[in-house]
Parts: structure tokens; C-alpha cells; sequence
């Protein structure tokens, strides 16, 4: 038995100090109130005491890009996985949009070839609705390969567009998936590109990226999309959410829909628009970064619960690309080995318990997508699991992605992980990866 002692438990239920005890790849017990378990002393016992540090479950973001098939120049499976182990996070569900698509049982199937025996956290992946492959989406669903249905409202890499009102109400008609949706209206867009060009020419600023992809056209969308799952019932997951207008339509359409779930990432909770003059294309993403107002109503909403979910939107892209004037600069930014110690030091200035930070980081996720045995603490689970140090500054601020690079490199975040067990096995301490291969393994889910 391995026993973690003297711990800061960490749950969306409650704050307590305990010991958690694993055995094998789960976990057996768990002692509170002063409760300590009798073995101890066992000749067999591993002790780690962890004098107050923080135990959570290891963190389930199931909104990654790790450019794999098509992109492997940016990152691979390997390169991205190792740095979610490194930043608390034991488990990830890949979204479609490589190259080519995933948008058929052949390239879902091709995906898990990729990662098998190459991830170090375990690992799930998104099936991608288009305009034509209705047919083949609930069937990806019903055996077990797909975790959910993405559809794209905005324009994306590959042929993923959805802009077809019947083929929206088909797909929103599925009421037994998770329906995650980049809410962003393309016409809007579109006539966003077209006015700054007119106003800049070619020499488009940074800080335009806002106006292009306004906020207007993440609330119509978002507005059609929650219009839609009310109609339907449908369990639908609105991604990164960026606007104080979106969380107010979310908060009312849940009362209507108790399905309906919102994400955002650190990305939103951390930067604003005031930060394209110092970062530029480091920080351009979609949608778009907003202002100092958004980012405070989306904090809000985080400690409120209106927030369900943390998905980092990972999104590699290499620095010279990043460096290229506005027109030919990707959207999309490296961070999820950082989104845990952002999520700490917002709950630290915002005074957020930590129990929220919890929820939304591993449990909320492990419940929408119904990813069996794991995302929390409790006798029978996988012991997947994070101890960090809330007061310390972070270590992970030095990334291990592929591109080599992120825009919180020179910032000041707390939540230091210290350690990191996937399956029971310690497999991170202080910044270091202990076990010598990838061992992470497909997501299992329980459909409702």
C-alpha cells in the first residue's frame, strides 16, 4: 500500500485534511478527522507525507489540439502529453480538427493507433461533425470510440465548418452525446476581416483580432446553439467561452436545460485585450481574447459555477509562426501545462475556494463525458492524482511542448506540482517524469 499522508484533500464537496491510501492502480481508503488508517507500519507501507499540501484528482481537459495526424512539425502526441503529466493533468480528449479531419470511424480508429504506447496520460478523442457525415456520428458514440460530437460554428483547419441549419438540428437532435460547440457566427467574421482590411490594408494590428472576431459574433452564435439544446434537450457544451453576454445567456438557458455546460480556459481568465500590445500573435486565439470586463465576469462565473468546466484550448503553433504580421499568424496558444497554476492563482486573488477549482478541473469533465473511475477522489477510483503547493510560484512556467514556447513564461503564477500519480504510480515529482515509458490508456466512458 502507498499511503499520502497528512494531505489537504481537495474535492468539489469539501476541504479536508487527511491520508489517502492506493492500492495497485486505485484507490482503497480514505481517512479524515483526524482518522488514520492501521497499516501504516505494515513492513509493505510507502508513506509520503505531504504536511499540508494539496491532493486533487489528476486533471481530465477535454479540449486539446495535439496535432497529431498533419501538424507533427508543432507538436506530436509524445511532446503534448508529457507536458500535461508535467502540469497535474493525467488525462486529455483530442479534438478533430488535424489534418486530415476526424470526421469517420477510419481516422477516430487511425488516432488511437497514434497514441497507443506514445501518450503519458491516458487519452480520448472528439469525433468531428461536417456539413455531410451526420450518419456516422452517433454510431461513433454508442461504441464507446468517441468521448463527444464537435461541431465548429466558426471556421477551422480541415473541411469542419457546420453551417447548414438543417445539419445543425440533426446533430443538436442527438440527446444521448456531449455536443461541444465553438460558437463563433461566420458571417460576422467574415465581415469583420473585411472592415479592418479596409481601415489597415494588410498591416493589421493585434489588437484588431477582437474586433474581427467580435464579441457579437461569439454571442449569436452562442445564442443559436442554446436556443437549439432548450428545443432539443440536447447535452450541449459551450467551449471557451470569452464574453460577460455569453455567461449570462448560459446562466438562463441552464434553467431551462440542466445538459447545458460551459468551459472556458485559462487563456480568458488570465489574459485581456490589453495584452495584444505586449504579447501580439503570442496570445492570438479563437475566439478572440477580450477585454479586462469579460475576463472578470468569467471569473465570476468560475466561483458562481456557471463555469462547469476548464478546457485549455491547447493549441501549438511554432514562435516563428506566431511571429508573423496578423494575416498570416495561426490562431492558438501552448498552455496546458500551465492551466492548473493559473486556476490556483485566480482562486488566490479572487478568493475562489479551492473545492471550485477542483470541480472544475477534473470532476465536472469526468462526469459530462462519463469517463469511468476517474476525475475524483474516492475508494474504488483510479488513482490518478496531483499534489501541488498552493502558496508556491510555479515551476511549469518553462514549457515542454514540442514548439518550445508560451506567453506565460514571464508571468508570476502560483501552484507549484510537486507530485503526480497516474494509475497509482508516482510518476512526476518536483518537475521531473520518473517512470522511463508513456503509460497512459484510453478512456473508458459509462453512457447514461
Amino acid at each position: 500500500m502507498i499511503y499520502l499522508t497528512d494531505a489537504t484533500l481537495v474535492t468539489g464537496e469539501a476541504v479536508r485534511r487527511g491520508t489517502v491510501g492506493l492500492e495497485g492502480d486505485r484507490i482503497a481508503g480514505i481517512w479524515v478527522d483526524g482518522h488514520a488508517p492501521e497499516g501504516l507500519d505494515a513492513p509493505d507501507a510507502t508513506v509520503f507525507p505531504l504536511h499540508g499540501l494539496v491532493l486533487m484528482a489528476g486533471g481530465i481537459d477535454a479540449h486539446v489540439h495535439f496535432r497529431e495526424p498533419g501538424l507533427t512539425g508543432k507538436a506530436d502526441f509524445s511532446s503534448e502529453s508529457r507536458a500535461a503529466l508535467l502540469g497535474g493533468v493525467t488525462a486529455v480528449i483530442d479534438m478533430p480538427n488535424t489534418l486530415p479531419p476526424t470526421v469517420s470511424p477510419e481516422t477516430l480508429a487511425g488516432k488511437f493507433e497514434m497514441a497507443k504506447d506514445r501518450s503519458w496520460v491516458h487519452y480520448g478523442f472528439h469525433i468531428g461533425a461536417t456539413n455531410g457525415n451526420g450518419p456516422i456520428l452517433r454510431p461513433c458514440i454508442e461504441d464507446g470510440k468517441a468521448a463527444g460530437i464537435k461541431v465548429f460554428m466558426g471556421s477551422s483547419t480541415g473541411n469542419m465548418l457546420v453551417d447548414r441549419s438543417e445539419t445543425l438540428e440533426e446533430i443538436f437532435r442527438i440527446r444521448d452525446a456531449e455536443i461541444l460547440v465553438h460558437a463563433e457566427d461566420e458571417g460576422l467574421i467574415r465581415e469583420g476581416l473585411r472592415q479592418a482590411k479596409e481601415r489597415y490594408g494588410e498591416a493589421i494590428p493585434f489588437q484588431a483580432h477582437p474586433e474581427i472576431r467580435s464579441r457579437q459574433a461569439c454571442i449569436r452564435a452562442t445564442e443559436k446553439a442554446l436556443d437549439l439544446a432548450v428545443r432539443y434537450g440536447t447535452r450541449l457544451h459551450i467551449l471557451h467561452v470569452s464574453t460577460a453576454e455569453e455567461i449570462d445567456l448560459i446562466r438562463e438557458a441552464k434553467r431551462q436545460n440542466p445538459g447545458i455546460l460551459a468551459e472556458t480556459s485559462a487563456n480568458y481568465l488570465w489574459f485581456s485585450d490589453e495584452d495584444y500590445s505586449r504579447l501580439g500573435g503570442r496570445i492570438k486565439c479563437n475566439p478572440a481574447i477580450k477585454t479586462p470586463a469579460d475576463r472578470a465576469a468569467l471569473r465570476r462565473a468560475l466561483a458562481e459555477g456557471v463555469i462547469d468546466t476548464i478546457g485549455s484550448d491547447h493549441a501549438p503553433h511554432l514562435a516563428e509562426e506566431k511571429a508573423r504580421p496578423y494575416l498570416s499568424c495561426p490562431s492558438g496558444i501552448p498552455s496546458i501545462q500551465q492551466s492548473l497554476p493559473v486556476l490556483v492563482t485566480v482562486a488566490r486573488q479572487e478568493g475562489i475556494p479551492l473545492s471550485r477549482i477542483a470541480r472544475v478541473f477534473s470532476e465536472a469533465a469526468a462526469e459530462a463525458f462519463g469517463i469511468r473511475d476517474r476525475g475524483r477522489i474516492a475508494p474504488g477510483c483510479k488513482a490518478d492524482l496531483v499534489v501541488l503547493d498552493p502558496q508556491a510560484r510555479a515551476k511549469t512556467l518553462t514549457p515542454a511542448y514540442k514548439c518550445g514556447w508560451s506567453p506565460y513564461q514571464e508571468e508570476t503564477l502560483l501552484g507549484d506540482v510537486r507530485m503526480v500519480f497516474l494509475d497509482g504510480r508516482m510518476t512526476v515529482r518536483d518537475g521531473r517524469i520518473l517512470t522511463p515509458a508513456p503509460a497512459g490508456q484510453p478512456l473508458e466512458y459509462d453512457r447514461a
